[in-house]
């Protein structure tokens, strides 16, 4: 299975959705829209075999409008092939649909994702933070968090500086 079908199966499947496709060194991308995600992931696990989400991440385009971008990497265990789908995420509406129905393990990606870059991902069953202390503000790997800001301590002893 080559990424030409794969990438022309998801068009032809979805045409009004999907965005534009690419490839770079053996490596295929769907970028498609943030409305159709769980229609096209279904489809992707359900009927080509992607049986696994290797990764979820954000990526912050400041200034650019959409200011986010969803980027997922699925893998097919049976076939032996990767796939890199896209949602760009205007910053006005930073949510986008959960995938943990469909891959379980996407909900430390989605944790992650909110964590840092401040998606929000609706249907998610556990959104609260991972990496960042509960009381810590903003998301960190926004390209407006102020480098310089003094957060809240935390009262939990976790946060100690007399080490």
């Amino acid at each position: 299975m080559t990424g030409t079908y794969l990438t022309d199966a998801v068009k032809e499947r979805f045409p009004e959705d999907v965005l534009g496709t690419h490839a770079f060194r053996g490596d295929d991308t769907v970028v498609i829209r943030k409305e159709a995600l769980p229609a096209v992931a279904a489809f992707l696990k359900d009927q080509l075999g992607f049986d696994m989400l290797m990764d979820l991440t954000a990526v912050d385009y400041l200034p650019r409008e959409p200011r986010f971008e969803l980027v997922c990497h699925l893998y097919s265990t049976g076939r032996n092939v990767r796939l890199r789908l896209k949602c760009p995420v205007p910053a006005g509406d930073a949510s986008v649909a959960s995938l943990t129905p469909l891959w379980p393990g996407a909900g430390w990606f989605e944790r992650e994702a909110w964590d840092m870059f401040g998606l929000d991902f609706k249907g998610h069953p556990d959104l609260r933070r991972l990496l960042m202390y509960e009381s810590f503000e903003g998301h960190p790997l926004r390209k407006d968090y102020p480098i310089d800001r003094h957060q809240p301590r935390r009262d939990d002893g976790a946060g100690r500086t007399d080490r």
